[in-house]
Order: structure tokens, then C-alpha cells, then sequence
């Protein structure tokens, strides 16, 4: 345990912070002093207090996680890992929101050592740490006996009036008090103050009845007052049934004699007079920028030294549980290199030509397979199981305090439940899949985005994925999604066009190691191409391939078709053979076919070969890319019906008659 600082250190150390964030945010013109200003005083008592870290092994597997899912206050992460010895230079510090620094305007994972992931859109910095805060708990049912406890830290999230009022933070806090999530520490800066004016023009929730009722510890305290908030963390820590929600009651700026508790602190500058002031009243140099004192590099060089005797001794507990367990030493190399069986491919289930079946179907066959040679592969739901195929037979449920399963129960919370696989995968040591239905990524696209732009290797399984949902009706048929999903960068959809191509999208998917994967599933059934006559499934890999062809040579025509409308190009284009030479490409990933080479992708599609026609149950949106300027689409330019599906396809023109007649009219 850390020697407890003096109150004077602790000011010190707090006001310091105050004027790094000051500084930072006048230097660029730019940011949210406010906060950091706030919550200088929670996080240094948490910092040098209780914090298990070491910024001289940032990637130390067991440290603490701190999570500032209050982004806009991004220069207090900043100024921590500064003086916490993390590789965050002044100059980096002074170039805060500036070109190709480390120090962007909200945190990114990747640009900088010790930040744990990127936050800025409110809420999502705590469904990240509520998935931090599960994976620990189920790591730890995985390794930890009563001898040997390698998996043993705590998720802290610091989260502000904003991250509350989102509703991915109601959904995730729910289920981490369903879970019993104990290790997880919620510190709230209840300012009362956002952008517009006082929170009371549109808030005035009771939060500590609401967590009390989300079945959490509950603690008050005055977020300027050490003893009571060094009370408060020590009293959270104790907790042994319930995640903590320490609420700080704080004033936004402090320290600023006229800025102080006004939204004019929140997201602007306070302006070179008030910095000066405001410096005066914290026993600041006026006359100095990004100034640290002697004592107070002293004071943070101490706990780097005793931070790094700490994950000293981590490691050689580690090495006695890896001696006397070396079964489990061996399974930990297994979770956390990220690596997989190198014969994975033969470990998935052969599919009978004879048989045609939903490719949700086929998915959660594969996934059986998966859970069998990939100890860590875990994941679930958003209340959704049955439907998406997607519970792995034989294992427990995680459920509250029981931590030990692989199978994920989400409950109606798919924003939640995608923010959470983010921190899942943030931590480490597990392969993750959320599944839903794929009308259902409008609820939670903000985290499929974060996923993309911190290149995390989340799966989503997205099921009845198009309006062959049939009599649920346009509500429940996914139009115009995969073009919104198609255009998310870093994003990689596939939509497998058969079972075979499923198992196939599967490896795909897991293969992908820097970026998420969204997999389209039928509901309905489709026919399983026989791979003995037609080329292997595994050429998915490519993004599209060709199929088949009625002859030799440079195509006539191309019929090209992600998912349910492969079988139909390829019924289409065996009609249209006597008339041309035809193609049929089987194209179930834009973004995997783009990663190939331009030699290959014009072998496939050949630019001399104008007459194109796309056949896709969705908005025809972007397929102009592929069609060109005379190419035709048998797409869906309206929403869907509720009818049954057969009745639908034949209404909306996916037939194979009208596919011929379209082709026909190409030129």
C-alpha cells in the first residue's frame, strides 16, 4: 500500500493538474478546462492512492484499467500520464488538439500509452468499462485459486452528468449491477453543469436511488474533500457483491474565481485573464505555462518506482502459477496471445449439398465447432439466442456472480451490449461476438464506429438480414442497412452467400485482427452449394470471386450477388447462357474484395465487360462502383412488407425472370 501523501501534497499535486488542463486547452484555443479542473482532486487521491498501474509497463496484463469516459476532459488523462511517467512528453502536453499529436481533443487508444480506449460520445466510456470490469471477473474464474490470483484489478470509470443521461450508460450500469460486477468503481462528477446551462433545464434524476436501484454500493462525498474520497475508494474496494457508484459532488472549474460553477468553463478557453487569476488563487507561478514543481515530479517519480516493484511482484506470482499449474500456464499463453489453432479450418462442420439451410443455421453450427477449439471464444446476445443461433451448447451462462460460462445473456440492451464487447476486447484475453438482429444496429452504430476506428477484432452476428424476415414487416427489415454499414470505415461486412460460405466469413471474421467484422445471416433457407463441382467456399477471403461461368474466356455478362441472391444469379445466369458468355460472381464482401490487388479484382470483374447487374435484397446504394454507368441492379428501393417471404420476393422482383429481364437490358 502507498504512503499516504499529506494534504498539502495531494493540493499540490491537484492544483498542478489544474494548470497543465488550463494551459493546454488556452494553448490550443480549444477544449474543456472545466472538468479536469472539477475532478482534479478525485483523481489525484485515485492516482496516488489506489491506482494499480505502471507507466513503465503500460501492456502489464493485471493493472487497474482507468477509463475517462467523460472525453471532453481529456488534458486531466493527459497531465496524468505526463506526470505519471507514461511516454507523454511536455511537448505533447503543449500540443494538445494539435497535427499528429498524442494529445487529440478526446482520448484514443493507440495514440498514446495508458489510455484504455477512446471516449468523447458520452456513455460509451462506461459500457467499456463495464466490459473491462466483466472480463476481469471472468478471466479470474478462469485462472485464479486460493493459492494463486494472476487476474486481480479494478476497472475505474470516471464519468460526468453527460455519460448518465446517454442511454448506452443505463443499459450497461444495469446489467453490471445484475452481474454483481464488485470490482467495478463508477466516479460521477456531479457538477450540475453542462454546455446549455445548469442540468435542472433537463435533468433532475435522483442517482443515487436510481443506482440503488440498479443494485449498486452507493457513496456521497464531497469530490474537493481527500479524506472523504480516499474513504469512499478504500470502502468500494472493500465491496464484495456490488460495482460502486461514488458520487463527487464537485464545482466545474474550480479554483476559478469567476468561471466557477458556469457552463463557460465546460467547453471553451477561460481566457488569459482568468487563467492568471485563477492561477494566483491555486498558489500558481501567473508568469508560467505547463509548470511543474520539483516536488511534485518528486512525488510522482516515487510512485513510478513503487509501481514498478509492483508489477515485479505480479510476475514472479506469476511464475510460481505457472510452475505449480502449468496446465493453466499454458491455457494463459493460449487467451492472451490472440492467436488460433493453426488447423481451425478443419475443425468446422462439412455441410451436405443436399441440405439447404439458413445460414444463421449454419453459423451456429460453426460456432459450436469454434467453442471446441477455441477455449476463450465467448459471447452472446441481446436477448436474441434462439433466433440468432448463437447460445454455445454444453457451457454455463454467465449470470450474477457466476462468472465461469461463455455465454453471454445481454438482455434488450444492444447499444449496451456492443459498448461492452469494445471494453472486452480492450482488455484482452478473449475472442468476443455480440449477436442481434441486423435491423437492430441502429441502435448501436456509435459503438460499431468506436470499434472501427480503435481496429478491434469485435465479430457482430447479425441475423434476418433483409425483408426476407417476411411477416414482422418493414419494421423489423433491414433496407438500408448494410449500405450504412458498408460505408463505416475500418468496418469489414460479409454476407455469406451459403452455409459453406459461412463457415468460411467465420474464419474471415476471427482472422481479422484489426477491425470489426459484421457477419449477414439469413433466417431463411438457402440451397448449399455442392464445392465439389463449384469453386471452394474459402475463396470468400477475397471479397468476391467467380462462381461460375457458362464459358470460356472474357465474360458477356456478369451477374453479381452477396447472400439469399447468389442462388438466384446463379439460376438467372444458367437461363441467360445460350444468349451470352455469363458470369456469376459470388461477391460477399465489398471491403475484402477492395484489400486485394487491382490485377486480381479486374480478373474477376474485367473492365472491358460493361453489361453488369447486381442482385442484392437491400438499397442499391454504392453498388455503381461495381455495376458502372451501364450496369443495371435488381435491388429494394422501397421498405419491406409484412407478408410471407416467398409472397415478398416475388412483389419486390427477386425472381429469376425478372433478374433475366433486367440483364436483357443491359447493354
Amino acid at each position: 500500500m502507498a504512503t499516504k501523501l499529506t494534504h498539502d501534497d495531494l493540493k499540490l499535486i491537484a492544483n498542478t493538474i489544474r494548470g497543465l488542463a488550463m494551459d493546454g486547452v488556452q494553448k490550443a484555443k480549444s477544449g474543456h478546462p472545466g472538468m479536469p479542473m472539477g475532478m482534479a482532486d478525485v483523481a489525484t487521491v485515485l492516482w496516488m492512492h489506489h491506482l494499480r498501474d505502471c507507466p513503465a509497463r503500460p501492456d502489464w496484463l493485471d493493472r487497474d484499467r482507468f477509463v475517462l469516459s467523460a472525453g471532453h476532459g481529456s488534458m486531466l488523462l493527459y497531465s496524468l500520464l505526463h506526470l505519471a511517467g507514461y511516454p507523454m512528453p511536455m511537448e505533447q502536453l503543449q500540443q494538445f488538439r494539435q497535427w499528429g499529436s498524442k494529445t487529440p481533443g478526446h482520448p484514443e487508444h493507440g495514440h498514446g500509452d495508458g489510455v484504455e480506449t477512446t471516449t468523447g460520445p458520452l456513455g460509451q466510456g462506461c459500457g467499456n468499462a463495464v466490459g473491462m470490469a466483466l472480463a476481469e471477473r471472468m478471466l479470474a474464474a478462469r485462472f485464479n485459486t486460493t493459492e494463486h490470483q494472476p487476474v486481480d484489478h479494478h476497472t475505474y470509470v470516471l464519468c460526468g452528468d453527460g455519460d448518465l443521461m446517454e442511454g448506452v450508460s443505463h443499459e450497461a450500469f444495469s446489467l453490471a449491477g445484475h452481474l454483481g460486477l464488485h470490482k467495478l468503481i463508477a466516479l460521477y462528477d456531479s457538477n450540475r453543469i453542462t454546455i446549455e446551462g445548469a442540468t435542472d433545464l433537463a435533468y433532475s434524476d435522483n442517482v443515487k436511488r436510481r443506482f440503488q436501484g440498479y443494485d449498486w454500493n452507493v457513496i456521497e462525498v464531497d469530490g474537493h474533500d481527500y479524506d472523504q474520497i480516499d474513504r469512499a475508494i478504500r470502502r468500494a474496494k472493500r465491496e464484495t457483491e456490488r460495482p460502486t457508484m461514488i458520487i463527487c459532488a464537485t464545482h466545474i472549474a474550480f479554483g476559478s474565481p469567476n468561471k466557477v460553477d458556469t457552463c463557460g468553463a465546460h467547453g471553451e478557453p477561460l481566457g488569459d485573464a482568468e487563467v492568471a487569476a485563477t492561477k494566483q488563487v491555486l498558489g500558481l507561478p501567473a508568469d508560467k505555462t505547463f509548470y511543474v514543481s520539483d516536488h511534485v515530479r518528486d512525488l510522482f517519480a516515487t510512485r513510478a518506482t513503487r509501481a514498478k516493484r509492483r508489477a515485479a511482484q505480479w510476475d514472479r506470482a506469476f511464475e510460481q502459477f505457472a510452475a505449480a499449474l502449468p496446465d493453466k500456464g499454458t491455457e494463459w499463453g493460449q487467451y492472451f496471445s490472440g492467436t488460433l489453432p493453426c488447423d481451425l479450418e478443419k475443425q468446422l462442420p462439412v455441410f451436405d449439398p443436399a441440405t439447404p439451410q439458413a445460414t444463421r443455421n449454419a453459423s451456429g453450427a460453426v460456432i459450436q465447432a469454434l467453442a471446441q477449439a477455441i477455449p476463450n471464444f465467448v459471447g452472446g446476445s441481446a436477448d436474441l439466442a434462439p433466433s440468432t443461433k448463437t447460445l454455445i451448447n454444453k457451457v454455463e451462462s454467465i449470470g450474477p456472480r457466476r462468472y465461469a460460462g461463455r455465454n453471454l445473456h445481454f438482455g434488450i440492451r444492444e447499444h449496451g451490449m456492443a459498448a461492452m464487447l469494445n471494453g472486452m476486447s480492450l482488455h484482452g484475453g478473449l475472442h468476443v461476438f455480440g449477436a442481434t438482429f441486423f435491423v437492430f444496429t441502429d441502435y448501436f452504430r456509435p459503438a460499431i464506429r468506436l470499434a472501427a476506428i480503435m481496429k478491434l477484432p469485435v465479430i457482430y452476428v447479425l441475423t434476418h438480414d433483409s425483408f426476407y424476415v417476411g411477416e414482422d414487416g418493414p419494421t423489423h427489415e433491414p433496407i438500408e442497412h448494410l449500405a450504412a454499414l458498408r460505408c463505416m470505415m475500418g468496418l469489414t461486412t460479409i454476407r455469406p452467400g451459403d452455409a459453406t460460405e459461412t463457415a468460411a466469413a467465420w474464419l474471415a471474421a476471427l482472422r481479422n485482427t484489426s477491425g470489426p467484422t459484421a457477419l449477414l445471416l439469413t433466417r431463411q433457407n438457402l440451397a448449399t452449394i455442392d464445392r465439389r463441382e463449384f469453386p471452394a467456399a474459402n475463396n470468400l477471403e477475397k471479397g468476391a470471386y467467380t462462381l461460375w461461368q457458362s464459358g470460356v474466356g472474357a465474360p458477356e455478362l456478369i451477374l453479381m450477388a452477396s447472400g439469399s441472391e447468389l442462388e438466384l444469379a446463379l439460376a438467372a445466369g444458367k437461363q441467360l447462357a445460350p444468349e451470352a458468355n455469363v458470369r456469376v460472381v459470388s461477391f460477399p464482401s465489398w471491403e475484402l474484395f477492395e484489400a486485394q490487388s487491382q490485377d486480381y479484382r479486374d480478373t474477376v470483374l474485367p473492365p472491358d465487360c460493361a453489361r453488369r447487374v447486381a442482385v442484392e435484397a437491400a438499397t442499391p446504394f454504392g453498388w455503381e462502383r461495381y455495376t458502372g454507368a451501364r450496369g443495371r441492379t435488381v435491388c429494394m428501393t422501397r421498405y419491406g412488407a409484412s407478408a410471407p417471404y416467398k409472397i415478398l420476393g416475388q412483389q419486390f422482383g427477386f425472381t429469376v425472370e425478372n433478374v433475366v429481364s433486367v440483364a436483357r437490358q443491359t447493354k
